[in-house]
Formats: structure tokens, sequence, C-alpha cells
């Protein structure tokens, strides 16, 4: 195998990754969410662990959804005799995000629960209107992010 192979994977790896951005919506919208709570993240005191658990807890996310994504582009128009598994696999795949995205909301709320950092978060907010304007200026930013319109899939063009 030949060395520039290897650094072209990363290459493929990144065009793959954009193409998603760019046509998955749901694939936008993990982004959005990961970045939210890494955002929110800065108001505990969270530990280097509890950084890998949220680093762990996105990435699975997303690379799962990628997956869904490749599985669902790959099954995507099956003849008749396949029409039935076709369905079921795009159907397990996606409840392997769900249940990862389950999990990872379940492991948010009990690290991020805590009413008085809530609070905190909430007067911070309120006591500037500055902030007030920063924190709705990237809501909507994420918004548009996750609903702005969509790609064809490529093998569509």
């Amino acid at each position: 195998m030949y060395p520039h192979s290897f650094l072209k994977s990363f290459q493929y790896a990144w065009n793959g990754f954009t193409v998603a951005v760019k046509e998955e919506r749901n694939l936008r919208f993990h982004l959005v969410a990961g970045f939210f709570v890494l955002w929110f993240s800065h108001f505990y005191h969270f530990s280097r662990g509890i950084y890998a658990i949220l680093a762990l807890a996105i990435g699975g996310v997303i690379a799962l959804e990628l997956v869904n994504s490749s599985i669902e582009r790959a099954v995507a128009r099956p003849g008749p005799e396949r029409f039935f598994i076709t369905g079921v696999v795009k159907d397990m795949a996606a409840a392997a995000v769900l249940l990862y995205s389950i999990g990872a909301a379940v492991a948010g709320i009990i690290l991020f629960w805590q009413p008085d950092v809530l609070y905190t978060i909430l007067n911070y907010y309120i006591s500037s209107p500055l902030r007030i304007v920063l924190l709705f200026t990237l809501v909507i930013a994420g918004c548009s992010f996750i609903f702005r319109k969509e790609e064809p899939p490529f093998e569509d063009r």
C-alpha cells in the first residue's frame, strides 16, 4: 500500500463528512446540539473525565448518524425482491442512532441537572441584554443551519 493512500483516506473521510453536513438535516441537528452542550458546559466545573464522556457521547451520536445515513444511501433503491429487507435495515440503523442519542441525553441530564448552576446560567443571560442577543443569535443561527435548504442527495445529481 502506498503512503499517499493513507493520507488520501483522511481526504475521503472529510469529503464524506462535508457531503453529509450539506445533505443530512439530522446530522446538522446533532452538530448544533453538541455545540450547545459544549457551550453551556463552561458554566459547570467539569473534570477532564467528564469532558471525555461528553466528547464520546457527542462523537458517538454524530458517528452513528453518519453510519445511518450511509446505510440509507446504500440501500436506497432496492429491487422488489429486497424491498422489505431494505426497510428493516434502514429502520435498525435509525434505531441505533435513536438509542444512542437517548443514552447520551440521559447522561447529559445526569451531568447538567444542577438547579443552582441552571439558575446561574439564567441569571448570567438575563443580566445583560447583549448576552441575551448573543444567545438568541446563536439559537437562530443553529436553527438556520439545521433547517437550511438541503442539497439533493449525491446520487440524484
